[in-house]
């Protein structure tokens, strides 16, 4: 009998931990992809002038709704997994020249330059001086995504390739790149600036980029002649600050750190002969050793980086490298693009762009909901669009500036 009446409860049993289980993946999936979160147009910190309106009224993807592909699009993890693996959809292959210029100290900077594919709407000679991300150049997908873009929109495009990044170009110094020397960008935009002397400049600077073009218009005064204006996406101002942050596991920031320490030690041992030239001596004094065993970024900035420099410890190193002591002598129009949901950058580092936008009137501070760390791809559904938010933002901004310059 007993037989009989707990038979037919075992399979409504199974398919309710089956309901259950698939309750809680979806559960999951909701939770980890954000998908209850809303979309809504960026976060705008500004002061109410001429240029700003202006700027904002012809410039609509900064005042539009930014909309994520729905299902992956608004976990910021995925977008910058995807930026970071896929870098973008189909994305275009532009030809251009590579410059190879001496420095001073012996290191070769390199940089890419690509001609315009027609005229600019202005009737202009504009040329884009644009700085990647970490480790990044000129043949990475996004920056060849959005210099075909800027090409169609008749800009000329300068990218640099950070010193040590390009896996087939020997280092011809004991230096390679660092978060803010901004030796081979000079370089780079006196070049233009002789080579076109009728042209203006927009600066654009990715993540690290963004730090180092800051800085370099901070620098010096003289460096803002012929600028129209400056874009920085996803940077995050202070190395000093970002430093604590990048050491906790809120927001996987850790396991990020991880990975960015380990492609940074691949870059720099594929170098290791022009940086360390069989001379036991350096090598000692760089601490090789440490630097197999490193597992952040500070470890490889404490034991490598700040020494190129001759900085005496990591915080001077993060002092002086940090656009934020340079940004505020910034005098031409800025356009800081953050992203919320950044795994990289920390919500406390946004107090500085903020603060600066309120403080000053060329500054326009953007804050989206959703975008991960230089993702912010658009689409329907699932599939990513070929251009992204942040490609036509940064166009659509250096449109709008050239028309105000036409006009005023």
């Amino acid at each position: 009998l007993n037989v009989h009446t707990i038979s037919p409860e075992l399979p409504a049993m199974f398919d309710g931990v089956k309901l259950a289980a698939v309750a809680t993946v979806l559960y999951i999936l909701v939770r980890c992809l954000n998908l209850k979160s809303p979309t809504a147009p960026p976060d705008l910190t500004y002061q109410d002038t001429a240029l700003n309106r202006f700027l904002l009224k012809s410039c609509p993807q900064l005042t539009k709704e930014y909309i994520p592909p729905l299902l992956w699009g608004k976990s910021g993890h995925l977008q910058t997994a995807l930026y970071g693996k896929l870098g973008r959809v189909s994305s275009p292959h532009p030809s251009g020249v590579r410059k190879f210029l001496p420095m001073q100290d012996g290191a070769t900077a390199t940089f890419d330059l690509f001609e315009p594919q027609g005229d600019h709407r202005t009737g202009d000679d504009i040329t884009m001086v644009i700085c990647p991300g970490i480790g990044n150049h000129s043949e990475k997908h996004y920056i060849r995504t959005f210099v075909d873009h800027a090409q169609k929109d008749g800009y000329r495009c300068s990218v640099l390739n950070h010193l040590g990044a390009l896996p087939n170009i020997e280092l011809t110094s004991p230096r390679m790149f660092t978060y803010g020397c901004t030796w081979e960008f000079a370089a780079m935009v006196g070049y233009i600036k002789r080579m076109y002397p009728q042209t203006q400049l927009m600066v654009v600077g990715f993540s690290l980029g963004g730090n180092i073009v800051c800085k370099f218009l901070g620098e010096n005064r003289m460096n803002q002649e012929r600028v129209l204006c400056c874009v920085s996406v996803c940077q995050g101002y202070s190395a000093l600050r970002a430093q604590e942050t990048f050491l906790q596991w809120d927001q996987f920031r850790r396991f990020y750190n991880f990975l960015m320490a380990d492609n940074m030690k691949k870059i720099i041992l594929s170098h290791r002969h022009s940086l360390f030239g069989g001379n036991p001596i350096k090598a000692k004094e760089l601490d090789l050793g440490r630097l197999y065993t490193a597992t952040s970024l500070m470890q490889i900035d404490d034991n490598i980086m700040r020494k190129f420099h001759g900085h005496s410890s990591l915080k001077e190193y993060y002092e002086k490298e940090s656009c934020v002591n340079y940004i505020q002598n910034v005098n031409v129009p800025l356009l800081l693009v953050n992203s919320a949901d950044d795994p990289l950058v920390h919500d406390s580092l946004l107090t500085i762009p903020r603060a600066l936008a309120a403080k000053k009137p060329n500054v326009i501070f953007s804050l989206t909901l959703h975008g991960g760390h230089l993702g912010f791809f658009e689409g329907a559904v699932l599939f990513p669009q070929p251009l992204t938010w942040m490609d036509k933002v940064i166009v659509g901004y250096a449109n709008a500036m050239c028309q105000w310059e036409k006009q005023n």
